[in-house]
């Protein structure tokens, strides 16, 4: 399975619909893990307001479950 993460500078209809890619990037990685350092990095980054990531179904990874999978704990 194949994972997007979509990123750029603020929410867009293409961040509700990632099908759209109107104004954000996209970058594909094999692997769950990949695609999770990547969002990581690019929110540490600080230089993009809004990161998605979705699987092959379009399924967004989202809430909780995304920031335990990148590390945030609340600290």
């Amino acid at each position: 399975m194949a994972y997007r993460v979509s990123y750029g500078d603020g929410m867009t209809p293409g961040m509700v619909n990632l099908g759209d890619q109107n104004t954000l990037e996209a970058e594909t990685f094999a692997t769950e893990p990949e695609a999770l350092r990547r969002a990581r990095e690019l929110i540490e980054e600080g230089e993009y307001h809004a990161v998605a990531i979705c699987d092959d179904s379009g399924q967004i990874l989202s809430g909780i479950r995304l920031q335990l999978k990148l590390g945030f704990t609340g600290e």
